[in-house]
Parts: C-alpha cells; structure tokens; sequence
C-alpha cells in the first residue's frame, strides 16, 4: 500500500509542479488551472467507491488555490457505509505529497452537528463543491448546510462579526500597512468571505462586481506571493518587486498601491454590510421586521435616517455645491455612516465646486475635520464614492501611495487624515484652529510629486488653499506651517537649544507666536499620526523647552533656563573620583576632565544594551580639578534597564582600559548582533556653519548599529576635536547625529582639509558599525 500512496504522490506533486511552473498562467487562470488538476487527481484517486461523495470546502471549495494552500476536503458518506479504507487511500498520499490538507470523514448529520458549534465548518460549508462520488449525498449537504445558517443566523453571525473585528484587532487595516497579511488583516480576502456568509443568510446583497474585482486582485497577489513563499500570506517588502513584475506592474510601489487600493474597497464592502446587518437587527425584533422610517434633520439637505446619514427629499446635488460637504460634516459630527443611496445621488449628481469654494463648504469641511476620528470613516466613504478626488483633485496623488520610511505605519493619504483626526483634539491649544486642521490634512501633500516632499508642498499648497477660499494671509501661514513641519523636532533632537543661534533661526523661520502656537500643535499630531517610533516623552521634553525658547525670544523677554547640572550632579562632581548616577533613563557619568571621555562612555553604555538618544557634556569643580560630566539620555533596547552595578562597572573598565573597548564591542556585536541586511544608501556627513556661533555642527546621517555612536565619537576624538554636545535621533532603523565639536583651541573647524579628513574618518567608523 505504501508504494502505491509513493507514487499517487509523486503524481499529485508532478502535477501541482507542471501547473505552478507555468509562468504564463496568473491570477484566475492559475487558479482555475490548479483546481481542475487537483480535482483530476482526486476523482481519480477516488474511483467509483459507492455511498461516499468527496466535497471540497473553505478555499479549495471556492476554487482559490495557492501554491501554499491547503487542501480542504471532507469525505462525507451514508451511514454504515466503511469510509475508514477510503479516506487512507486520498489523504496518505497528499501528505507525502507535501501538501497541506485539512481533512474530515463524516456522514451528513455530523457535519451539520459539527457546523452547528464550529463558525470555521459551518463556512466552509457554505462555499463547498463536490469534487466526486456521490452528487446526491452533496446536494443533501449543500442544501442542509445553507437552512442551517439561515434558520440560526441571529445566534451565528454575532459571532461572525465578532471574528471580523477580532481580525482587524490582531492584524490591522491591509489598506495602510506596509507588509500587511492578504488574508487576515481588515479589507483581506476573510472579509469577503464574512459578506457572502451575510449575504448566505439573506441580510445583505452580495458583493458588487468592483468589490468581486478588488477581491480577486487580492488572489492574483496572493498567487504569485504563494509561488515565491508558499507558506506566507504576510506581503513583506522583499517581495514586492518580485510579485509585482510578476504581475505585470512597474514596482513594489505600484502594487502597493493597487493592493491598497483594493482593500479599501474591500473594507468600506465588509463596513457596509455589518451596519446594515446590526441596523437591522435591534435586540427586541428579528432581523426581517421592518420598522417604520424616522428622519431627523442635520443640516440643510440632510438628515439622519435609521442610523445612517442620508440626504433630504427635497435635497439637489446638481444645485448645491456645498451638499457634499454638508453630509460629511454630518456624518462625522453625528458618529453615523454616510448612507449607500446617498453616496450614490452625490456620486452620480453633485455638482462641481466652484473656485473658490462658497463659505458653508469651507466651514462644512474645517467642521468635518475638527469631529476627530469619526472624520476618519468619512473621508473614507468619500474616497469610494470618488467624490474626495473630485473636490481635491491633488488627493490623487497621495491616495493608497506607501511611506519608505520604515517610521509610518499608515499610507500617505491616511497618514495625513489621521495627522487631522489627532489634530482635533489639540485645536484650543490655537488661535486658528481651522489652520491647524488644514494644515495638519496637507502637511504632507507633496509625497505625492516628484522631488523634495516640503518643497513639492509648498508649490501645491498655496493652490489648494485658495481655491478652498482662505484669504492670502491665512495662505501664507498655511504655506509656512507646510514649508516648517519639521522643523521644531528636528531642531530639537539635531542641535544644542542653549546656543544662541539654534534660537534665532527657528523664531525667524516661524515669524509670530501665533504661528509658532501652530506648528506646534501640528508637531505633536502629525508624530502621534506617524507611528509609536516617532514620539515618545523624550522628544515630546525637548520639543517643548524649544517652544518655550523660541517663545521668550519672539516677545522679546529673557530666555527660560534649561535643565542645568542638579545639586546631586554637582554634589556627584565635588567628590572628584569616577562616578555614575542613574535616574530614571538618565545616566550620569562624572569623570577627571580630558578629552575622549564621550567615547569611552558611549561605548561602555553600547555594551550594556542602551541607545542613547542625547548626550551633553559640562564642566564642573571639585577639589582636585575640573571634572568632565557628562549627561545620557538613553533607552533601554530590550525593555529594561541594565543593573546599576553592572553599568558602573562597564564605566570603570572603559575609563581604566580605554584600548580594549573595540575588541569588547566587536565581540559582544559577533555574539548578539542579529545578520546585517543590506542598506542601500550610503552614510552621509553634513556640516552646518550658520548653527552656531561658537561651535561647529557636523551632523552623520547613517544606518543604525550597535556601537555606532562610540565609532564616531571615538573618530572625533582621534581628530583632535572636542565634542560639546551630542544629539542622537533614531527613526526605525536610521540614525542621525549631530555633534557641536571644537577644535584643539576651544573654536569652530574653519579648515577645509582637514574638515574632509574628519569627514573620511566619520565615514569609515560608520562602514565599521554597519559591519
């Protein structure tokens, strides 16, 4: 027996092999090539055995099989007929085939009985086929299988929609994820499958033939993923280059935004189809009941209709421009969802906005932004209906287009709505909360050209603003809030904020308080919008001291001191011996003063694990001289924070031992280190002239690694420079720092030359970290 299973495997995989080695066959044509060889095999694996039918169910029942898939099969037979031998003779051989395969032998009754308590069995069985055998015991099943649902499904889809936002939970929004899983995640292949199931119960209509569209896009995807990962459902970015070629696509960025843009769709389906099943299901009446209609009024044109925002009687689209507007500040402000017929009528009927816009548009969508996260659903429902492209044309170029910085974790278009959605809740915080909240909506608009992002921005912003209707001084200040959007945490995690001129260069860069107030506001919204890498308390500290700074300086009134040395640093510093404090996340070390402390502390901190995010050295007395403190902002990588004991030590060695630093750190970098991936861009050194008036700043742009920032502090020392403050910014994988050096004579590095041997040595200690 087990050489005939030997070789029925080798004919299964032969088979499946000759179907997927075809390049030519994609998408549906894989597909259905797929099932019929798999089918072939099986039927003829199954033979004329009487009394059993070979159903297929789940995936493999809707004819959607990937390399990777398993194969879902139940052998169902009539009661007293011996399957045992049956089931032996299909399943062996699709095991040594090496094909997955989800299997079960039951008669009609337990399968029902099974589907009764399993929500997985019972949908699968509602997308079953018969592969062979017995067609009059499938239909028996098929036919059980849908009464079944339909009879329980106020017990059963509860618990169906439990399962599609139990999903959204553990996996997240497809639609706004770099590597997002096809399946699982929100706007996935799941989804679709939890409408039809709705739809298998007669509570809503079956998917449109675009949503059908998107979906089966999402196959094609999944199938050519499948050939190069068979196990994986999950796109990570590795693949999208291969995947999309294989596709047809130009790149990894064009399939991005077709999946995307698919999901989308998919989601606002699944979306749909839930709030109209809840809708029509309250607790005291059955789903089939109709209930009379209750409108309320909104706004002008516009009411609230059974749960869903819907337009008036008397409601022209072709006449009022502003209605669109109107219905989504409706929607956001009121928490209920845009209605399918009224999407529709503004779909097909709305008329153009004129340029510039009428007042009530303007405010309808300041008021639309200013709801907050309910303005999310919105601009989403917007979006489908293509009305969000037709009254911001410039959305186009945005819409589903993927981040490369490895910070976001939302596509460009839902980055900038949810920069807005956290901006709501900060516009007290303004005088111009309108602004703000354009501001925060467009901030970013530029992504979508060619060039620098700020740059593009600012060309298109101005454009966008007047034809929405604001005046020119309100033009420019948006203009401003676009063109400085990064300003206030780049200076503030890049430069010394007790110089002088990092000051003055923000406030002349800002203007006004009002509009420092602003940019502010937008700082804060568009970080928490981006991701939890790109915010965190520390940032949050030193943007806050540069606003009070800057603040000060534009009214003209004495700066507000900095966190200084505190009495147990200084205290720590009279002692005059080698010392370390840790408070919290700050580290202090204090130290006889010399040159090339930094390093050897930056490189003692590297070997207990803790990044360091900012550094900042003083100068103290003592009894026995000057000491050098020397102040650490750092982060644990692993979560906690090293023994103090163990910190002290590492200081110790590194100060009695300097030499041996190197060799401990490329030892502990072979033992821990995870495998280097390849980083395509280069490491870069910049130099700033105009950031200082007493220091010079040169700044390293380069890949994250351990060790790093002891490299080029050590590189600095050995160059003869004196590093008066360093500041260290991470962002996901890529580091930049910036280091206030001196020369040997206390001043800024004026000499060419030797500003391009630091740059060498800066450099070389960069490719020495990357390894």
């Amino acid at each position: 027996m087990s050489d005939v299973h030997g070789s029925a495997a080798v004919q299964l995989r032969a088979t499946r092999d000759a179907v997927l080695g075809r390049p030519e066959l994609t998408g549906g044509e894989l597909r259905a090539e797929l099932t019929r060889a798999t089918d072939r095999w099986l039927a003829e694996r199954l033979g004329a055995a009487p009394g059993v039918a070979l159903v297929a169910v789940g995936g493999y029942g809707r004819a959607e099989p990937a390399a990777g898939s398993d194969l879902d099969l139940l052998l169902v037979h009539r009661a007293g007929t011996d399957a045992a031998g049956v089931a032996d003779a299909l399943w062996y051989p699709i095991w040594d085939a090496g094909v997955g395969l989800d299997h079960a032998v039951r008669t009609v009754d337990q399968a029902i009985e099974v589907a009764r308590h399993d929500l997985r069995a019972a949908l699968g069985l509602l997308d079953s086929r018969p592969v062979a055998g017995d067609a009059a015991l499938f239909s028996e099943l098929h036919t059980r299988a849908y009464g079944e649902w339909r009879r329980d499904a106020r017990r059963r889809v509860p618990e169906l929609i439990a399962a599609v936002r139990s999903r959204t939970e553990r996996f997240g929004e497809l639609a706004f994820l770099l590597e997002p899983d096809l399946k699982e995640a929100r706007g996935g292949l799941r989804d679709i499958h939890a409408v039809h199931a709705l739809a298998a119960a007669w509570l809503v209509d079956p998917p449109s033939p675009a949503v059908v569209a998107a979906y089966e896009w999402l196959l094609d995807v999944r199938g050519e993923l499948h050939r190069r990962n068979p196990r994986s459902d999950r796109l990570v970015q590795q693949e999208h280059d291969p995947v999309a070629a294989a596709l047809g696509l130009a790149d990894g960025d064009e399939l991005i935004r077709s999946v995307s843009s698919a999901a989308r769709r998919i989601a606002f389906a699944a979306d749909e189809a839930i709030r109209r099943t809840e809708a029509a299901r309250p607790a005291s009446r059955p789903w089939n009941r109709r209930r009379a209609q209750q409108r309320r009024p909104l706004a002008d044109g516009v009411v609230a209709q059974d749960g869903w925002v819907q337009l008036s009687r008397d409601a022209d689209p072709g006449s009022d421009p502003g209605l669109v507007w109107r219905v989504a500040a409706a929607a956001a402000e009121s928490g209920l969802p845009i209605g399918a017929h009224a999407l529709a009528r503004l779909e097909r009927e709305a008329a153009a906005l004129p340029d510039p816009w009428p007042g009530d548009a303007r405010q309808a969508l300041i008021a639309t932004l200013g709801a907050g996260r309910p303005a999310i659903g919105v601009f989403e429902a917007l979006d489908q209906a293509g009305l969000l492209v037709r009254v911001l044309p410039e959305w186009a170029a945005v819409r589903c287009r993927p981040q490369h910085n490895p910070v976001h974790r939302y596509t460009v278009d839902r980055h900038l709505i949810e920069t807005a959605a956290e901006a709501s809740a900060l516009t007290r915080r303004v005088a111009r909360p309108d602004l703000l909240l354009l501001g925060a909506l467009l901030h970013d608009i530029g992504k979508g050209y060619p060039g620098d992002h700020t740059d593009a921005g600012v060309g298109v912003v101005p454009t966008i603003a007047a034809r929405i209707g604001f005046e020119p001084a309100d033009i420019a200040t948006l203009t401003r809030l676009v063109r400085h959007h990064l300003l206030l945490p780049d200076t503030a995690t890049r430069r010394d904020l007790t110089d002088p001129a990092t000051i003055e260069t923000v406030a002349d860069a800002v203007g006004d308080r009002a509009t420092l107030d602003l940019l502010h506001a937008l700082t804060v919204a568009d970080a928490a919008a981006t991701g939890p890498a790109a915010w965190s308390e520390w940032k949050a500290g030193l943007v806050d001291q540069l606003v009070d700074l800057v603040r000060a300086d534009l009214a003209g009134e004495p700066a507000p001191p900095l966190p200084a040395l505190d009495e147990s640093q200084l205290a720590l510093a009279s002692e005059g011996e080698l010392a370390v404090q840790v408070t919290g996340l700050r580290v202090t070390v204090v130290a006889p003063d010399h040159p090339g402390l930094l390093w050897r502390w930056s490189g003692a901190l590297a070997l207990q694990r803790l990044e360091i995010r900012s550094a900042v050295a003083a100068s103290a007395g003592s009894a026995v001289g000057p000491m050098g403190v020397t102040v650490f902002d750092v982060a644990p990588r692993f979560g906690t924070m090293p023994d103090v004991a163990l910190l002290r030590a590492a200081v110790r060695r590194a100060y009695d031992d300097p030499a041996a630093l190197a060799g401990r750190l490329t030892d502990r970098e072979r033992t821990y280190a995870p495998s280097r991936r390849r980083v395509s861009a280069s490491p870069r050194v910049v130099w700033f002239d105009d950031a200082s008036r007493t220091a010079t700043v040169v700044e390293v742009r380069a890949h994250d690694a351990d060790g790093l920032l002891y490299r080029l502090t050590k590189a600095l020392a050995e160059a003869g420079l004196d590093v008066r403050t360093a500041r260290i910014h991470t962002m996901g994988a890529e580091a930049v720092d910036t280091f206030y050096v001196v020369d040997e004579y206390g001043g800024p590095v004026a000499d060419d030359v030797r500003r391009e041997r630091i740059e060498y040595a800066l450099l070389a200690a960069c490719e020495a970290a990357a390894g």
